[in-house]
């Protein structure tokens, strides 16, 4: 059917009753459009089919309203919206035929005659009818207007005869008409042939979901403003469900004054929807298997069959997954799937009207079905949510103590923890040193410590080499938790003496303990026996054949090769890493995979790589979710970044949650304290609060200097010369130029004794950059030479200042140079010069003098923190020479920005 919304001659013009027939419906009030998804569908337009199938709810019919108004003009288009009545193929190709009339005047009259004729009670050779109107069809068609053919709502007709006759129609189907398809059940059709030929183009439910983007659209679009963190929670629940989205929004409108719901598949008209348009319109036995397995957080036919006492799971699941009834699948198998989280929502809402015994009694089956397959953790959680407390302890101690601290999900231990009495955790060895190890890997030092000491009841042992094992454990234990502490003698001997009596198969204990000893020797500088006790500890791994522990190891190595500076081989190591757990399920969260993915997003920003936020964000995620400490490399790599990126609130907020995180998670301050410190020192310099700077960075050095009395952190164990390269930095911005250069000639030769390579760097870089400034060309010079030949691991995150601030002087360096990786890897990284001023050399006379009076009016106001237009109101000037001010400041100052205009005038004494 001509589309005639787009012809000018009839703007208004009424449809005949034909026509209605036929009519294709306006957009519905508020659509959010949806370009990205048109876009793909114009993809197909050469082909044959375009299939849009998806649950309920996902806008199926509005985006391919949506598509056939972006159709380009020369396109024809005919919408047939379908109902149960079109089951009857007659009824249905008479209406098609129908349709197609209205474009192609006089198309199979004589078709139209026999289906007119036919009797239903009698078989009718509906191909045999195709092929004719088909071939009648392929003579009418103008190759200059083809054709777009909608069925809206296919499942509602669909059948096994109408399934054959549409599968004929598009087999044969003339060049010029293109067929769209929108059902909430994948058609029963033949489509391998159309994919590999690319004639067939299909958007699912993953794809219809709404994106963060979209959601923040639709929100807007309704004038409710949310928080960020709300914005992803509520993506997260409604997993992109256009509908219930709509209908949440629709039920918080109707409370007013701003009110927000909660969204929840089980309430108001989300409920309603769903049981209206999915639930009730299911047979009665799949409405019972939807109840029964409501409490399976996810399934799969065999643990339904367990749960249900029947044998035809399979074929419902089959049943639900062709009617697309919110069935999201797990693995690329399709053995294993859960429900939509609001679709859930409403399973156990209704399913809990039962009894509690008979949902009781579900659980405990499924507890015995994972604990018959040896999936022991879903068989404790399936015993827990039971209420079966010993049955829950007695497959814990099952677990294999290996394969925890190999995965290091404390997590779930943890959680599991709390709903067990405590007169069963400490009931047996096993359990104790089992919950023993999760609390140390959570730092939870002082309640593994007081666990550790249950041990007591259980010694003597029966024998010498049960009390022998047993003595050894309990050292390891004791070791780990010592250098939480921070009580590096005390972790040294005993995680020694319990790798000379661990017995074989305790490779776990094992492996942590070299994991410990190898981190102290990073803190004592002894990098040649922290690389020794790196490659026992990925041999045992390789011997034991454990993937996990191997990955460990990689990841342990990779710290030592970044400490001295060889960026790329740690990048090697990690990348390694990666590659053995890359086919763990990504349901699941795994310490090792967070802490390899963390570090590798920290080895990119030492790259300059703009990936690196990407994947420290995604090592949060998984970190966060196992319970891993390790979640603070990345809020404090992530905030630094911020913090380059002249974004100080997002910088702060980061360090924010992740002090708040330590706290809830109850780690030791002694295991993160001094990193937030150092990074908002940090922060603070460049910001120009150089009082902050100052009065904590002498702490810092007072307690983890050469001379402190505290052991550097486990996740910083080059703490000490991290904090002296900022004490440089902070007397550089105090103007007391020469201690900065008498700290960063020594810091070099300092962090080369003691393994600190990187450090090294980047204290000669800022040396380049401080003799530059202070005018000694030559010596700039060589600095920077020396810096350059030093600098071959791959960090350019050092030569950050000069690439900022000196970007002309750096470019004709390099230049000078033969060519390199390195070099060219700077050079790529230069910006282009008209977007950088050159900073000035640092004059022995003060600055006073070249700042007028004006000027320095509008900097004391730019120290304050007053905008441009506070500025202009306080000095009775006008926005533009505010503005022409603030420009000519940061040219005699030699800055960019203005905190760095602030922090200059302050080192140079021109603010107080």
């Amino acid at each position: 059917m001509t589309d005639l919304s787009r012809s000018p001659a009839f703007p208004y013009a009424p449809a005949t009753p034909a026509e209605a027939r036929f009519y294709r419906p306006p957009l519905p009030a508020g659509h959010m459009p949806r370009p990205r998804l048109c876009e793909r569908l114009e993809e197909g337009l050469q082909g044959r089919l375009l299939l849009v199938s998806a649950p309920a709810g996902f806008g199926k019919s509005s985006l391919a309203i949506e598509f056939c108004e972006r159709l380009p003009n020369h396109w024809r288009s005919l919408w047939l919206g379908l109902s149960e009545r079109d089951r009857d193929p007659g009824r249905f190709l008479e209406r098609l035929l129908q349709g197609l009339q209205q474009s192609y005047p006089g198309l199979g009259e004589d078709a139209l005659g026999l289906l007119k004729m036919r009797q239903r009670h009698q078989p009718f050779a509906f191909e045999q009818w195709l092929d004719g109107l088909l071939d009648e069809l392929t003579r009418q068609l103008d190759d200059g207007q083809p054709l777009l053919l909608v069925l809206d709502d296919y499942h509602l007709a669909q059948g096994p005869v109408l399934d054959r006759c549409l599968q004929f129609f598009l087999n044969h189907l003339p060049p010029g008409v293109l067929l769209l398809v929108t059902s909430r059940q994948r058609p029963d059709w033949h489509l391998a042939r159309l994919r590999l030929s690319r004639q067939l183009l299909e958007l699912n439910e993953q794809d219809l979901r709404l994106t963060a983007a979209e959601l923040d659209a639709l929100l807007a679009s309704q004038g409710t403003r949310l928080e960020r963190q709300q914005v992803a929670g509520i993506l997260q629940r409604s997993e992109g469900w256009i509908a219930g989205l709509r209908l949440w929004l629709l039920a918080s409108e109707e409370l007013g004054a701003g009110a927000c719901l909660q969204l929840h598949g089980g309430e108001g008209l989300i409920r309603e929807y769903l049981l209206e348009e999915v639930i009730e319109r299911q047979p009665a036995e799949v409405q019972q298997f939807l109840y029964d397995t409501a409490c399976l957080e996810r399934f799969c036919a065999d643990l339904c069959d367990a749960v249900r006492d029947s044998h035809d799971s399979a074929a419902i699941i089959r049943q639900l997954q062709a009617n697309q009834v919110f069935l999201v699948p797990l693995d690329e198998q399709g053995n294993w799937f859960r429900y939509h989280h609001l679709f859930s929502d409403l399973l156990n809402a209704r399913a809990a009207d039962g009894s509690n015994a008979s949902r009781g009694g579900a659980h405990l089956r499924a507890c015995r079905w994972f604990a018959a397959q040896g999936m022991l953790d879903s068989a404790i959680e399936q015993a827990l949510v039971a209420g079966q407390a010993d049955v829950a302890a007695s497959l814990v101690q099952n677990l294999s103590e290996e394969k925890m601290l190999a995965e290091q999900n404390v997590a779930m231990l943890l959680r599991w923890k709390t709903n067990l009495p405590d007169d069963l955790l400490a009931s047996t060895p096993r359990l104790i040193m089992l919950y023993g190890w999760a609390l140390a890997l959570a730092c939870q030092l002082d309640a593994a410590q007081e666990l550790l000491e249950q041990l007591g009841r259980f010694l003597p042992a029966a024998d010498a080499a049960s009390q022998c094992s047993l003595l050894a454990q309990w050292q390891a234990l004791d070791g780990v938790i010592a250098r939480g502490r921070g009580d590096g003698a005390r972790a040294e001997r005993q995680c020694s003496e319990a790798l000379a009596c661990l017995p074989g198969e305790r490779y776990g204990p094992h492996f942590l303990c070299l994991s410990a000893l190898s981190n102290l020797a990073m803190v004592h500088g002894d990098l040649w026996r922290a690389r020794g006790l790196n490659r026992d500890a990925l041999e045992l791994a390789q011997r034991i054949g454990n993937p996990l522990f191997e990955a460990l190891a990689h990841y342990e190595r990779a710290r030592v090769l970044q400490a001295r500076g060889e960026v790329l081989r740690a990048q090697d190591e990690v990348h390694q890493g990666l590659l053995l757990v890359q086919r763990l399920p990504t349901q699941r969260s795994y310490s090792v995979r967070a802490r390899l993915t963390l570090y590798q997003g920290y080895l990119l920003s030492l790259r300059l790589d703009a990936r690196a936020a990407e994947h420290l964000r995604a090592g949060i995620a998984e970190a966060r979710a196992c319970r891993d400490v390790g979640v603070l490399i990345g809020y404090c790599v992530l905030a630094c970044l911020e913090g380059r990126e002249e974004r100080p609130a997002e910088a702060f907020a980061l360090l924010g949650e992740a002090e708040r995180l330590m706290h809830v998670w109850d780690v030791p301050a002694i295991y993160y304290l001094a990193m937030i410190t150092l990074i908002k020192c940090e922060l603070w310099l460049r910001q120009g609060q150089v009082e902050l700077a100052a009065a904590w960075l002498p702490q810092l050095a007072e307690t983890y200097g050469d001379q402190g009395r505290a052991l550097a952190p486990e996740f910083h164990p080059q703490l000490a010369m991290h904090i002296d390269l900022q004490h440089a930095a902070l007397e550089r911005l105090q103007g007391a130029v020469d201690n900065a250069e008498r700290r960063l000639r020594a810091l070099p030769q300092r962090a080369q004794g003691l393994g600190g390579q990187l450090v090294g760097l980047m204290a000669q870089a800022q040396l380049a950059q401080l003799l530059k400034q202070t005018g000694r060309e030559r010596e700039a010079q060589q600095q920077l030479d020396s810096c350059l030949d030093a600098a071959q691991g791959g960090a350019l995150l050092p030569f950050v200042e000069l690439l900022q601030h000196q970007p002309h002087w750096l470019r004709e360096r390099l230049l000078a140079r033969p060519s390199s990786p390195l070099r060219d890897e700077l050079l790529a990284q230069l910006p282009a010069a008209a977007q950088f001023v050159v900073e000035p050399e640092l004059e022995q006379e003060p600055l006073a003098e070249k700042l007028s009076s004006r000027e320095l009016a509008v900097l004391q106001l730019i120290a304050r923190g007053c905008s441009n237009q506070e500025i202009s109101e306080r000095l009775f000037i006008s926005l533009h020479t505010v503005k022409t001010h603030a420009r000519h400041i940061n040219s005699k100052l030699g800055v960019e920005r203005r905190t760095q205009a602030v922090a200059r005038a302050k080192g140079l004494g021109l603010l107080h």
